[in-house]
């Protein structure tokens, strides 16, 4: 069965960090009230994650998050008798918990799921918000507070791996991007620890490596790897060690274009 990451609103934690980049959560909060799901779309390491993870804090609901992949069942999401010391029992996946809860369950990379697994989610992702369980012949009306949110990598589509259209416009969908050059800094400080001028070179590094991104690179520089280099490097590691292990190395295998990347480091971190 698919591993899912579930966030007890019970357990005593410090409060998750999120750097808001326009009105993203005033608008989920919009949906959330309305009862409508939301669809996420942006490229890799661009705070997608953590801000539904965010969101699900401030709104105080239990959140289950699935990473979805080839081999995703319906099973995996609406859950499947088991056997045990007393027999046959069912178990809930995670999406019914969180229709029988009120939770918020997260898709993410739903297109990497099977298209025969998506379709279980139409009922929910319109007026009718139920969940019909076909092994057990229930027909679930999903709690006030539950919440459908997916998200996906647009940058990754194509014609096998892609949304129906049938299955998109059941949802209101938000576009996230890398934030701009002074917020991804702030992150950086925050997230990392990092001082001012350590995260003020590292976004102009990646702003730079950015701009590869048509011409070598299939990916580039996501806020998440800035911060592993912020946290490394202030540390006490050598920054141009952490260029390589931390961006250079992580976007391409190609030896030519990791020395490329590497030159472009040593323009900002020159020992």
């Amino acid at each position: 069965m698919t591993a899912v990451n579930i966030k007890s609103v019970d357990s005593p934690k410090e409060s998750l960090y999120y750097q808001e980049q326009a009105n993203e959560v005033a608008l989920f909060d919009y949906a959330y009230q309305h009862q409508l799901p939301v669809l996420i779309k942006g490229p890799t390491g661009c705070g997608k994650t953590r801000f539904v993870a965010h969101m699900a804090e401030k709104l105080n609901k239990p959140l289950y998050t699935v990473a979805c992949h080839d081999d995703l069942t319906a099973a995996d999401l609406v859950g499947r008798h088991l056997i045990g010391p007393e027999g046959t029992y069912w178990q809930d996946g995670p999406l019914t918990r969180a229709v029988r809860e009120g939770g918020i369950c997260y898709l993410d990379e739903v297109v990497e799921a099977r298209k025969d697994t998506t379709v279980v989610l139409h009922p929910l992702a319109d007026d009718r918000r139920v969940l019909p369980l076909e092994r057990t012949g229930e027909i679930l009306e999903a709690a006030p507070g539950f919440m459908l949110v997916v998200s996906y990598n647009p940058g990754y589509q194509n014609l096998l791996k892609g949304m129906k259209p049938s299955t998109r416009q059941r949802f209101v969908a938000l576009r996230f991007d890398y934030p701009d050059a002074k917020v991804e800094q702030e992150i950086l400080i925050k997230e990392a620890g990092a001082d001012s001028h350590l995260a003020f070179k590292l976004v102009e590094l990646a702003q730079a490596l950015r701009r590869l991104e048509q011409n070598d690179l299939d990916e580039v520089a996501s806020t998440r790897l800035l911060i592993y280099a912020a946290r490394m490097i202030s540390s006490g590691m050598k920054p141009l060690e952490v260029c390589r292990c931390c961006l250079a190395e992580p976007l391409s295998d190609d030896p030519q274009t990791v020395a490329a990347l590497m030159d472009v480091a040593k323009i900002y971190f020159d020992e």
